[in-house]
């Protein structure tokens, strides 16, 4: 079972490239705290298009959409505990309520949890739990039907990690420009 549908729903925009039609504070988002994380880092190397870190809950989604509008984008990270996994029709799930809360045609991206090198194990989501999620973000981008982008894998790098799944600041810098590199 993933944390809460509320947690994943994380709005970003197009890349880089496209940033001057993406205003400020245009993309939301919904994760676990490893979103909490991106965001942070975001927020920190200088990112204006997503949202900055806000909770991640859903009430609190829609209070970030009231205060800076419906979002045109919507970053969807999947996140897991170990004991419970994650399923293909969850995922579904979660971007469908994704699109409930944006604006009409909003972009939807979706990544799953970051990856560690160096053998790290997140304890939250057990030995494999980050590469299942990234998989089924993959297999929801594959799938037409879901009209989702997958940007690519969020990586924590050995030092980047504060308590065996967490970014450390230096890992929330990181993660920070990857979202950059990834939507602007």
């Amino acid at each position: 079972m993933l944390f809460t549908p509320s947690f994943l729903i994380a709005a970003i925009g197009s890349l880089a490239m496209a940033q001057p039609t993406n205003p400020a504070r245009s993309m939301g988002f919904i994760g676990c705290s490893m979103a909490e994380n991106v965001a942070q880092g975001y927020v920190a190397v200088g990112g204006q298009r997503m949202w900055g870190p806000y909770g991640t809950g859903a009430l609190l989604f829609d209070q970030q959409a009231a205060q800076h509008g419906q979002p045109t984008a919507v970053w969807v990270q999947i996140c897991i505990f170990a004991q419970n996994g994650a399923t293909y029709d969850e995922v579904k799930q979660l971007i469908a309520n994704a699109r409930q809360h944006a604006a009409p045609d909003a972009t939807i991206y979706i990544s799953g949890q970051p990856l560690y090198e160096g053998g790290n194990i997140c304890f939250l989501a057990g030995p494999n739990g980050p590469q299942l999620t990234d998989s089924l973000a993959q297999q929801a981008a594959a799938d037409a039907s879901q009209n989702v982008i997958y940007p690519g894998a969020f990586i924590l790098r050995n030092g980047e990690v504060s308590d065996g799944c967490h970014a450390n600041t230096a890992g929330q810098q990181s993660l920070g420009q990857q979202a950059l590199a990834f939507w602007g």
